[in-house]
């Protein structure tokens, strides 16, 4: 019988990228991209194995020279139509868990301490499934009759840190009923899909470093 895993991170890092080519491990301040986010894990206290799901053989060498593990997924699930709950389900049923950790290569920037913190308040809040995220108060134009500051928004997650129960991820599962919405700092929903998001995040790692090391105090700001 597989020894269960406690913690599981799971990184995944498909090798098809369209708006990049080779956008996870394109180079990111003096780093291929998918490096901080391996790095980001491996500082975790809380996370006992970390692997990254990949088709692709180049991200696969160079997951591997970060000290990540490499699990590689069928060619199924590397299509622009496979989902990422497939993929997570793909690597649960193989590797047991009781808790999953997904980490977007695509978002570099964590604070440090930041994947710990979400892990303890799934933990300790009972939740099935936790994600960063911002509050977001966008609206089409014409339609809003609000001030900015009466708008009650909604929450959008950042594809930065998602934590689930590993039972449910394994069923095919990702939300779950109790679901925490944790929101985080704006240096930390920087997502990268384009060129700019790619500026975008070289300007902050270069300035701050990739856990917001050097980020001053009244930079530190939690939106609300």
């Amino acid at each position: 019988m597989a020894l269960v895993v406690k913690v599981l991170a799971i990184i995944p890092a498909r090798g098809g990228s369209k708006g990049i080519p080779g956008k996870n491990i394109v180079d990111v301040a003096g780093r291929p991209l998918i490096a901080w986010t391996i790095e980001a894990a491996a500082r975790s206290s809380l996370v006992d194995r970390c692997v990254v799901s990949t088709d692709d053989e180049r991200i696969a060498d160079v997951s591997r020279g970060f000290g990540a593990e490499v699990l590689m997924r069928p060619a199924e699930l590397a299509t622009d139509e496979a989902s990422t709950l497939s993929v997570l389900t793909h690597v649960a049923r193989r590797l047991p868990c009781e808790t999953v950790v997904l980490l977007q290569a695509t978002s570099p920037i964590r604070r440090a301490g930041l994947i710990d913190e979400c892990i303890r308040e799934f933990e300790e809040g009972g939740y099935d499934s936790l994600a960063t995220g911002l509050r977001c108060k966008y609206v089409a134009y014409g339609e809003n009759v609000l001030r900015r500051q009466e708008i009650e928004g909604f929450f959008y997650d950042d594809g930065n840190v998602y934590v689930m129960r590993g039972d449910m991820v394994r069923r095919g599962e990702r939300f779950g009923e109790r679901i925490c919405r944790k929101v985080v700092s704006r240096w930390e929903n920087v997502e990268i899909d384009d060129r700019f998001d790619l500026w975008v995040a070289e300007r902050i790692i270069e300035e701050f470093g990739a856990g917001l090391e050097r980020m001053p105090e009244d930079l530190r700001i939690v939106e609300a």
